[in-house]
């Protein structure tokens, strides 16, 4: 039996025909105060996001606005979130709803150590360089 994801009662389909005030009065206080307090960053990528689905753009929205609160609307679409370096691709879907854009784009990747390098040793100074 497939699992039925539901947003505090609500179905995919039902979350995005709802409108915004509906949809503040189901997330938490912090998430609330942070849409309605956008900065302009979140506004462009508001404008973005409207231009995407009238143009039924489906390429990526590419972004530097991490703590953008993902908003119903937003279902379905791709985005690009910048980590600092590099730009990591995001899906979003309904699990992903009342939490931010930079929650699913880590600015920091494994760290994975090796055998030591040339120099990294006092016997290692005899080695070739090649």
């Amino acid at each position: 039996m497939p699992r039925i994801y539901t947003f505090r009662g609500k179905t995919a389909e039902e979350m995005k025909n709802i409108t915004k005030d509906q949809y503040l009065g189901l997330i938490t206080s912090r998430q609330r105060r942070a849409i309605k307090r956008m900065s302009l960053g979140y506004r462009e990528l508001l404008a973005k996001v409207e231009e995407a689905k009238k143009t039924g753009s489906d390429k990526p929205i590419r972004t530097h606005v991490r703590e953008a609160v993902i908003l119903p609307d937003w279902l379905g679409r791709r985005f690009a979130v910048h980590t600092g370096k590099e730009y990591k691709d995001i899906a979003i879907t309904e699990e992903m709803l009342g939490h931010r854009l930079g929650e699913y784009a880590f600015t920091t990747k494994r760290v994975q150590h090796s055998a030591p390098g040339i120099r990294a040793t006092r016997g290692s100074k005899f080695l070739a360089v090649k």
